[in-house]
């Protein structure tokens, strides 16, 4: 049995499952999942510290509404020129135990060239960080984990897997793995400046647009404004969910939660985060 193992250090999320598990709790207190069958969401993948409450609120509601045969975890950090990276181990580690991967399926879409097989040490937070709460919140359910690209491949990417889990029956839900704007002196992205009105425009403008766009299900104009105005770090995971959601008849998404790491500690470069569910 082939196993790919943990790369972030402990920066990123606990290394025990008390400490996840204690996390978790945390991260749901005072939570309500809403009302309704969501198959689909969009959560953030930086350190738990930062944007884990998020994360852990979009893929609690999934859970909450839905007992799927597969989890599908798009994650992103792929430019539009690049082609899709899909992981063909059979479990990946995580501090609450192994999560089982589909590798039969994950590796015909490698086979037929829909995806590249993720090379062995091929190191990405993007899927990683979401895997303790996969685990945590479907603890039985074989996870497929894909990288989108950032183009309208990620819309093909969706189809040829949802092809895929159709003819062996098989229903999912999807998680896309996407942060927003990424602003300031770090980042290289300061076109307001620094300070409040800075935040401001990121909040009310920038991450706006963009998570109008997700909820709207505008996969095609999310693409072109991630492109024009840096808005997300990922957007090929956004529309491979749109995509998924879409094919099953869902027309808009909700906006659960949205907020900055400068919330969680103020700094002159921070990152938005937004917890959608479909």
């Amino acid at each position: 049995m082939s196993t790919r193992r943990r790369t972030l250090p402990g920066g990123w999320y606990p290394t025990s499952a008390f400490e996840c598990d204690k996390s978790i709790v945390e991260f749901l207190e005072g939570f309500s999942p809403p009302q309704g069958t969501w198959i689909g969401g969009v959560a953030p993948h930086a350190g738990w510290y930062f944007s884990g409450r998020a994360a852990a609120r979009v893929i609690k509601t999934l859970a909450a509404s839905a007992k799927p045969d597969r989890v599908v975890v798009y994650g992103g950090h792929l430019g539009g020129a690049s082609k899709p990276v899909i992981y063909t181990e059979d479990e990946w580690e995580t501090p609450l135990g192994s999560v089982m991967m589909d590798s039969e399926l994950a590796g015909e879409l490698a086979a037929s060239g829909e995806a590249m097989p993720a090379a062995a040490r091929f190191a990405d937070n993007t899927v990683e960080i979401q895997l303790p709460f996969v685990k945590n919140f479907f603890p039985q359910v074989p996870v497929i984990a894909v990288h989108s690209p950032a183009s309208a491949a990620a819309v093909r990417l969706s189809s040829a897997l949802d092809s895929a889990l159709k003819n062996r029956g098989l229903t999912a839900v999807y998680l896309g793995s996407a942060d927003l704007t990424h602003y300031g002196p770090n980042y290289g992205f300061t076109p307001k400046g620094t300070g409040p009105e800075a935040l401001a425009w990121v909040k009310n403008d920038n991450d706006r647009s963009l998570i109008d766009k997700a909820v709207a299900m505008d996969s095609t104009g999310l693409l072109e404004e991630a492109a024009q105005r840096h808005n997300t770090c990922s957007a090929g995971p956004i529309a491979s969910v749109i995509a998924s959601a879409a094919a099953r008849g869902v027309s808009q998404g909700r906006l659960l939660e949205y907020y900055t790491s400068f919330d969680v500690m103020p700094n002159s470069s921070f990152v938005g985060y937004a917890a959608i569910v479909y």
